[in-house]
């Protein structure tokens, strides 16, 4: 959220505030370099500035309680006070100096854009050929830290999780957004702490390949001679590192590993990495669960990001989680997201929905192996538990004098 970091800045650097001409996210300031103009995207300021889009209106009074009312006085000139969906194109289109620099035509169709994350999210979730109607599809962006997009025709007031925030992804439609802090962070910070951790990335390197890209093909190895459950054996991770961002909303929780012997070998380090990257998938299926106990009903993951490109993570996510795991056809889906926005500004489809249709395709789709059911429900049980144990050690220290 920007709110804070403009207070922040009143409160702290007040010279520097008051001086600012304007505060733009990322992705208004790169169209205000394409374009000159001061547009900015429903996305960007529906989901980080608090701006109502569903009442076409900033919260004056919001603004005058947290004590940045200065901004009030001004129309809220200098964070926006002309707003556009997604795909919209900015009336100015390319400025002279950007198209020299850039070697297009003046003139050209510039698109309001979007956040990263929810560019990736518009170039996987509405594709041909995943299972379910757009509301029924949750994106999942799984990088270094994890974020969750679903859409709905209806604003839902899910716990932990932001919005609802209306037509910041697609025009028209609510936008509920989750995360995990630490996603591929966490499995990075387990595996690297490890007694032979060293010894593992001296042969990745040797193979050319990261760590845990190593370590996903010698978890495929192992688990071709023996059942999962063996390989976890009684080692269980909770990844909350950085807190927990949905669907509690802590950020004092912490991350446990329980279960460990005093085993420094490679197949310990092995079982460690498939209890790390699960755990992901447990802090998915909890925000799962309380979206659909809010009335949501996601029925298929469409994952993009580094780490959804690996077959095993997938099909990880998919058991962990207990839903289909499907992947967007192209590489690239945020880059591609942000292609649909231009192609909706030139005119080439009509609207976003259109072009979620048209121009993203199915990639491969992982469904829950039937035979891991009643492994996972046990060990999704003892995933919560350790939670709650978090929570009381956490109760029994500020319990202390």
């Amino acid at each position: 959220m920007q709110t804070p970091k403009l207070l922040w800045l009143a409160e702290e650097l007040p010279a520097t505030f008051a001086g600012a001409g304007h505060f733009m996210d990322l992705t208004d300031f790169l169209t205000w370099r394409a374009t000159g103009s001061l547009w900015r995207s429903t996305c960007t300021v529906t989901c980080k500035w608090t701006y109502l889009a569903h009442e076409e209106r900033w919260d004056d009074a919001f603004f005058r309680e947290i004590g940045l009312g200065a901004l009030a006085d001004e129309g809220f000139i200098r964070i926006g006070d002309r707003i556009s969906p997604p795909g919209a194109a900015i009336p100015e289109g390319l400025s002279a100096a950007a198209a020299r620099a850039l070697g297009l035509a003046p003139g050209t169709p510039v698109a309001m854009g979007l956040i990263d994350a929810h560019a990736g999210a518009l170039g996987t979730i509405g594709a041909d050929g995943v299972p379910g109607k757009l509301e029924q599809r949750l994106a999942y962006v799984f990088g270094t830290s994890a974020c969750t997009l679903n859409v709905s025709a209806a604003p839902m007031f899910v716990p932990g999780v932001w919005g609802p925030y209306y037509s910041a992804l697609v025009p028209g439609l609510w936008l509920s957004e989750g995360g995990q802090s630490a996603a591929g962070a966490a499995i990075d910070h387990v595996v690297r702490r490890h007694a032979f951790a060293a010894a593992a990335a001296a042969k990745a390197e040797a193979a050319g390949k990261s760590l845990t890209g190593w370590l996903e093909g010698r978890a495929v190895e192992l688990l071709e001679t023996m059942p999962l459950a063996r390989l976890l054996g009684e080692v269980h991770v909770v990844g909350d590192f950085l807190g927990n961002r949905a669907p509690f909303a802590d950020p004092d929780m912490r991350g446990i590993i329980a279960g460990l012997d005093m085993a420094e070998d490679e197949t310990s380090l092995i079982r460690l990495y498939a209890a790390a990257v699960i755990s992901v998938g447990y802090g998915l299926r909890q925000i799962v669960d309380t979206l659909r106990r809010q009335g949501a009903d996601p029925e298929t993951v469409v994952v993009s990001g580094g780490a959804g490109r690996s077959a095993l993570v997938r099909q990880f996510l998919a058991d962990a989680c207990g839903l289909p795991v499907s992947t967007c056809a192209s590489p690239e889906p945020v880059l591609l997201g942000a292609a649909m926005t231009a192609a909706v500004a030139a005119g080439a489809v009509p609207d976003l929905q259109t072009a979620m249709r048209t121009l993203s395709g199915l990639g491969e789709t992982t469904l829950p192996a039937p035979e891991c059911r009643t492994l996972h429900e046990r060990r999704y049980r003892a995933f919560v538990a350790l939670q709650e144990a978090g929570r009381s050690l956490r109760a029994c220290e500020e319990e202390m004098p």
